[in-house]
């Protein structure tokens, strides 16, 4: 079993009164398309907020982020590589079966125009309501809800 930690930003921003949240859609080798926040592994020698910084510039454009103290959640699940990560596993010896930690941070943005990475086919600025209905997985869907939580109450 293989151990990775991933860094993840609930990205936001405001317009008016309402808080909108950034979804990317990732496209899925051989399954339907799923959206989700942007995130990605530590690199060695990276801090959590070099992470966090260096991956939703690179899958977003988004340059300038706020980040609100005093937030994260974790996320925690197992998987089995499929598809083209599975190729890639197997190429470089890594295992395929990976239990994998992502912290989700908050972060603001005034950014309302988003440069998508080759690694996503859309994106949405979703009010909190819409963005649970669009969020695929549970887990992500539990970050959106404790940083909406945590922001109501800011």
């Amino acid at each position: 079993m293989v151990f990775e930690k991933s860094i993840g930003a609930v990205v936001f921003r405001r317009e008016g009164r309402k808080i909108l949240y950034l979804a990317l859609l990732h496209p899925r080798d051989s399954k339907e398309e799923y959206w989700n926040f942007p995130k990605g592994h530590v690199e060695k020698g990276e801090t959590w907020e070099d992470t966090l910084r260096r991956e939703v510039k690179e899958e977003t454009g988004i340059k300038n982020l706020k980040i609100i103290p005093d937030f994260y959640v974790w996320n925690k699940y197992f998987y089995r590589a499929k598809g083209e990560e599975r190729k890639k596993r197997k190429k470089s010896e890594k295992g395929i079966n990976i239990f994998k930690i992502v912290t989700y941070y908050l972060a603001e943005t005034k950014v309302k125009r988003i440069k998508i990475s080759h690694e996503h086919i859309g994106y949405k600025w979703l009010e909190y309501k819409e963005a649970l209905k669009l969020l695929t997985y549970k887990q992500t869907k539990k970050a959106l809800k404790r940083g909406n939580d945590f922001l109501e109450k800011l």
